[in-house]
């Protein structure tokens, strides 16, 4: 059990740091600091939006229009937050 509970843990944590970095690429791409011209850039970004948008899709729908300030990753690091706080708390310990 407890393996089960790691496994979900770190794979929670590993989304979160995705999450964090599909958000700072994004500020960067969007003040001109990288260009999406750049294969590897390109690469990258493609990646965290695969991997991120399915998630964030869903949350975008629900939310409000903030005028170009998209808040749907602060929504999903703070449900991942609460989830982990949840596990660790609730889950049984052998």
């Amino acid at each position: 059990m407890i393996a089960l509970y790691v496994l979900i843990d770190t794979i929670l944590n590993l989304f979160f740091w995705v999450l964090i970095l599909s958000a700072v690429l994004s500020w960067l791409v969007a003040f001109n600091v990288v260009n999406t011209r750049n294969r590897a850039v390109y690469v990258i970004g493609d990646f965290l939006y695969r991997v991120t948008e399915p998630v964030l899709r869903p949350i975008r729908r629900v939310l409000p229009s903030m005028g170009g300030l998209d808040l749907s990753p602060i929504v999903v690091l703070l449900l991942i937050s609460f989830v982990q706080n949840l596990m660790a708390q609730y889950w049984p310990r052998f």
